[in-house]
């Protein structure tokens, strides 16, 4: 485990902002874009609506101004409509309400986008995104919610004028779906994540990476519905832990280690869910950041934001070859890549390799810098709204 290590900081949700200061915000610019999601929250909300709007009203010299609203909004959807020349509907399912705000965009003669970052809006797929979650398929009310939930997410999606979304293999079933013209902007790190993730690699740089005599082998979880992801890394965990007693394993989230790694005993740290600012923290400490996944269409269509969020930390991420993590790591330069059957050899070999580990983290941190901080990011939004 690294040395340079961060006390907790305090955190409360950047986004709580009254309604009349996001209006206020929206109306400065000329061109105005307002973004709506069904109500805040730490994920999709954060990356899609929040990140966005943060960086079109933190661009020098342009005349674009943005803001966010909700459905809890709803008594407002007329001045919002009248302010805005663009609105982006954030993975938002059909309803009436939803209707009525497209509605009023349409009859102003003005643009409508959905931005979506899953692939959530297609009941072909219910089946297969039930198992890939580890859902009980024999519980009816399940096959309520899903076939609910993507029917409705699409609904919204075949209402709006064209797409946005994170990578270019979702933008195709979102078009094999729709048939809309669809653009691609990534999730990124935005501003708070950036300045506290900067200063910890900094300090961490500045150590020569100092470490202790444990290595720490970390697996995040930002929902309970990864067992199945989890269980492709399990035997590998329990054979390396075996094998060599400096090894440590950080479990942050939901996932409980199971029957077989409890016999390590203290060598097993647990934290609880994170807020994204402290997560960094965590993330930072630990030299390997384990992203197992199963490998199909619906995995396929994630984004790549916990390689990121962990290089610009300068820890190195172990990831399966999705198609995000295949493109953004680099076998051995800036990562590792391991098959399902290979996560035991390349959690050895990446040990073994550990004197390599600055400087492949600091490819790993270049990269993230220049590809998904927030401050780069303000052309591909501007082109995907078409301003």
């Amino acid at each position: 485990m690294f040395t340079a290590n961060r006390a907790a900081i305090p955190y409360s949700d950047p986004w709580n902002i009254s309604l009349h200061e996001r209006i206020k915000t929206l109306a400065r610019g000329k061109y105005r874009v307002a973004y709506f999601y069904e109500t805040a929250n730490n994920s999709t909300f954060r990356y899609r609506a929040y990140n966005m709007v943060q960086v079109l009203n933190n661009e020098q010299n342009c005349n674009i101004s943005a803001s966010y609203f909700f459905l809890d909004d709803l008594h407002f959807f007329d001045e919002i409509a009248n302010l805005a020349d663009v609105l982006v509907i954030c993975r938002s399912r059909y309803c009436h309400r939803i209707n009525q705000l497209i509605t009023k965009f349409r009859i102003r003669g003005k643009r409508v986008l959905f931005d979506i970052d899953d692939f959530v809006f297609n009941t072909n797929y219910a089946h297969l995104i039930i198992n890939t979650l580890d859902q009980d398929t024999d519980n009816p009310a399940l096959w309520d919610y899903w076939f609910s939930y993507l029917s409705r997410m699409g609904e919204t999606l075949r209402l709006c004028d064209s797409a946005i979304t994170t990578n270019d293999y979702l933008a195709n079933r979102i078009v094999e779906f729709s048939g809309l013209p669809v653009s691609v902007v990534p999730n990124f790190i935005n501003n708070e994540q950036l300045v506290l993730s900067e200063d910890i690699f900094r300090s961490k740089e500045a150590s020569g990476f100092a470490r202790n005599d444990t290595i720490s082998l970390g697996y995040f979880s930002g929902s309970p519905s990864h067992n199945l992801d989890y269980a492709i890394i399990t035997s590998a965990l329990e054979q390396v832990m075996d094998n060599d007693p400096r090894v440590e394993l950080m479990v942050v989230g939901y996932i409980e280690v199971g029957s077989t790694l409890s016999k390590f005993g203290d060598r097993i740290k647990y934290q609880p869910f994170q807020d994204y600012v402290n997560l960094q923290r965590l993330v930072s400490s630990v030299e390997f950041n384990l992203m197992p996944l199963q490998s199909n269409v619906f995995t396929n269509c994630k984004s790549e934001l916990k390689y990121f969020e962990s290089a610009i930390v300068g820890t190195l991420s172990i990831a399966s070859p999705s198609y995000t993590y295949a493109t953004a790591i680099q076998d051995g330069k800036n990562g590792y890549i391991a098959q399902a059957h290979q996560w035991t050899t390349v959690i050895q070999k990446a040990i073994e390799n550990i004197s390599s580990y600055p400087d492949m983290a600091s490819t790993a941190f270049a990269d993230a810098n220049s590809k998904y901080a927030w401050s780069n990011q303000y052309k591909k939004i501007i082109n995907a709204l078409g301003l």
